[in-house]
């Protein structure tokens, strides 16, 4: 009866240390692209506050690789147990669907929509060394041909590489896309006069224009951008084209719906922050935090929206 009883009280303690140990298991927060962007920025601003809320550890874990298929797979493999999150902007879950043949991941079945994170606009920006002022000028440089016809964007197959495919052909223009690993790499690349243009998120290359070091010539939105209000829309400069992107939450497919809608809460809570907000939105972010449902709907809009569009463009990244 003593052993019997011992060996009950030992099972009781062991299971009360697996769960300790499994309360203190960090949430990691994989992100598929280098620090130094917007995107790393966001996500490292929210896993300190979610790491108050939830009251456990959670760790950016930055896997670049493949324009962010290397973190959507590491995440689609992860155990649905509330421990592994993907942040991600729309490219991989809207674009690359349409512009990989083969992909080894469903966005629709692969991941579960946790929260709508931010929203923000891409831009067209210039390096310093190039002469265009406007996106008239731009497009004057352009038409000669050379090396001004060359931009770049984080990734084959991302939503700047297609939007850049798209001014291309609105434009009535021949250019050459140049594909980097991650935003950051775009912007140094400007910066030494690698490539004479980019489009990337306004939010990444604005601090840039602030500081005189890149001049952004048009943004992608419907209307400009609050933060950056001096720069015409691309509709605004005669191209009639437009899109805006956003940052937002998956966990693996499987993940428990209570579980979803806590890391959801404590998601929503962090971006909605004051101290988040303030430091987000002078970048061009838009805070939003929206839960699985309308982030569920947001997604498949886009996809209806974009994919006719990319496969129209006859482009494929493999």
């Amino acid at each position: 009866m003593l052993r019997k009883s011992a060996a009950v009280l030992l099972g009781i303690l062991v299971g009360v240390f697996a769960m300790q140990v499994r309360a203190e298991e960090p949430l990691r927060i994989v992100l598929g692209f280098p620090a130094g962007a917007s995107s790393d920025t966001v996500t490292r601003l929210i896993a300190d506050k979610m790491r108050d809320s939830l009251g456990r550890p959670v760790v950016v874990e930055n896997k670049p690789g493949a324009g962010g298929i290397v973190a959507n797979m590491a995440v689609k493999s992860a155990p649905p147990d509330g421990n592994t999150l993907l942040l991600t902007p729309l490219a991989t879950m809207v674009a690359y669907p349409f512009s990989y043949s083969k992909l080894a991941y469903d966005p629709f079945k692969d991941y579960v929509p946790v929260a709508h994170i931010a929203a923000f606009q891409l831009a067209l920006g210039v390096g310093p060394n190039v002469p265009a002022k406007t996106l008239a000028e731009y497009v004057a440089l352009v038409k000669k041909g050379g090396e001004y016809a060359n931009f770049a964007s984080a990734a084959v197959g991302s939503l700047p590489h297609f939007f850049g495919i798209l001014f291309a052909r609105t434009a009535g223009v021949q250019m050459t896309h140049v594909p980097y690993k991650g935003t950051a790499n775009v912007l140094q690349a400007l910066l030494s006069g690698e490539v004479p243009a980019g489009i990337v998120p306004i939010s990444d290359i604005g601090t840039l224009a602030q500081s005189g070091k890149a001049r952004v010539l048009a943004s992608s939105g419907a209307t400009r951008s609050p933060q950056y209000p001096d720069v015409p829309t691309f509709k605004e400069s005669g191209y009639d084209i437009e899109g805006a992107a956003w940052y937002a939450l998956f966990a693996p497919a499987g993940t428990p719906s209570d579980v979803v809608d806590r890391l959801s809460a404590a998601a929503i809570k962090a971006i909605q922050d004051p101290d988040v907000r303030k430091k987000i939105e002078p970048l061009g972010l838009e805070a939003t935090g929206l839960g699985p449902a309308e982030l569920a709907a947001i997604m498949k809009a886009d996809h209806d929206k974009w994919g006719p569009v990319i496969q129209a463009s006859g482009f494929k990244a493999d």
